[in-house]
Parts: C-alpha cells; structure tokens; sequence
C-alpha cells in the first residue's frame, strides 16, 4: 500500500477527427473527436513528481490550441511548488510533453537515453522536417533538455528506474523509441500513466494504436506491456481522452473545474 496521490490536469484542448487518431482504417473517420492535452501530478510522502510539461500558450496559439493553463502553474495550482518536485519525468519528447522545461529550471528530469537519440542522430532532420509532421518535435525543446543536461539536471535512463518509492518508469517504446510509462503504487492499486503508449482507451481496449508511431508491433507490445504492469486490479490511463475527467471524480482544484481529475 503507498499514500501517492495521481492527478490529471489538462492544461490544453481542441477538436480533432476519428481518422486522425488510429493507425490504419477506422469506422467513422470523418466524426470528431476530442483531443485533450494533460500533464500528471504524483503526490506522496517522499515527494512530488510530474509526468511531462506540455507546452506553452505561444505553441497553443501557433497549432491552433484552447489553451487552459501553463503546467507550472496547474502545479501550483494542486498545492505544490514547482521549484520542489522530486523529479520532472519526460514520456517522450513530442512537442505536447517536453515543451516548458525552462519553466521547471530547479527540477531534475528523467529522460530515457534512447528518446534523445532518436531526435539527436543521424535521421532526426528527415524525421523531424521532411515527413510532413515538423510540429512534433520543436528543436527549441530538444535544445532545453540539452541545456539541463548541460547543468546536470537529466538523469538518463535506459529501461526502468525506481524514482521514488513507489513511483518507476518503463521504457515501452511504439509511439518513440523512448516512449516511457510512469508506474505508481497507490492505496487503490497500481496506476499506470500511459502517456502516448496510449492516447485514448479506444486504442488500448481494442489493440488499435495510434496514427503516429515508430513501431507498429511495438505499439501493440506496449499494450502488452501496460497490462502486465498495471496488473489486473490496476489502472491504464491514456494520455489524451477527455474521458478521464468522466470517469475519475474532480480534484477539486477551484482554477481548475472540470480540468483536473483525482485518479487515485
């Protein structure tokens, strides 16, 4: 049994359409769909840990984002300062998860060492300009990740890695290279925060990954590998349905109504 608390906050939205989010031919591609962006919050006795640090509200304006709040100040917000989490881990380095890490300047971050590679070697420029998908990664992001690691600030991981008691990352690859999970023990059972080894729990529940991937057969392992971590009493929680608000109770968090989830 642990005394972690899990929050999601979505500190951003949009509309988007069914055929956009599912690798390959989907029923109704053409209906809309509800995109939302979250951050997580991990609470316990031993610390305070975020899982990624979304973007700001200047790329929420140039992507055409509803922007809600910056994730520092959702974190402040939930009643922790920023300048005293335990660590900041990076799911990946898409633009939606690893953007603001100045905002954090005192946080030390958890970045798995083949996520860097990936958007550092010798293909990131094709990957990261010539596929027709230049907004995933921003290298003023990359270069801040740098930067910290410059000042001894990325702690780098290859697989797994206890953070704090009862709190781990996974490396389960698929949507990255580096695409890592953030497992967490709670009074409620295990909480797996899938990020984008899921985006929402239609991907997951019925095997059909998302449209962007590195690996379609290391998508569909990271499945696997979610359930084998959250066990079968344990939650999966996707990284960009809004059905999270739905189906876990307000934070009760007042700035942020209808934003903010209690997951465990």
């Amino acid at each position: 049994m642990s005394d972690n608390r899990v929050y999601a906050i979505r500190y951003a939205h949009r509309m988007g359409e069914r055929g956009a989010q599912f690798y390959g031919a989907v029923e109704r591609p053409g209906d809309p769909m509800a995109v939302s962006y979250f951050v997580w919050l991990v609470v316990g006795p031993h610390g305070a840990v975020l899982v990624d640090t979304g973007f700001s509200a200047d790329t929420a304006a140039r992507y055409g984002r509803e922007y809600v709040t910056s994730p520092r100040a959702a974190v402040e917000a939930a009643g922790v300062d920023p300048d005293s989490l335990a660590a900041v881990v990076l799911s990946h380095l898409h633009y939606d998860h690893a953007g603001t890490v100045p905002d954090f300047a005192e946080a030390r971050f958890v970045v798995q060492r083949r996520e860097m590679a990936y958007w550092t070697g010798r293909h990131a420029e094709h990957i990261g300009s010539a596929l027709g998908m230049s907004h995933l990664v921003l290298p003023e992001d990359i270069a801040m990740v740098a930067a910290a690691d410059a000042e001894g600030r990325v702690d780098w991981v290859d697989g797994e890695r206890e953070i704090l008691p009862g709190v781990s990352v996974h490396r389960v690859g698929g949507h990255t290279p580096g695409m890592q999970v953030v497992l967490v023990e709670t009074a409620q059972g295990p909480v797996v925060l899938a990020s984008d080894a899921t985006h929402f729990y239609e991907n997951f529940e019925r095997r059909r990954p998302y449209a962007i991937l590195e690996s379609v057969a290391g998508s569909l392992d990271a499945f696997d590998e979610l359930s084998r971590l959250a066990g079968p009493a344990g939650l999966v929680v996707p990284g960009h349905d809004p059905a999270v608000l739905e189906r876990f109770p307000d934070a009760d968090i007042a700035s942020l109504a209808g934003h903010a989830a209690l997951i465990a």
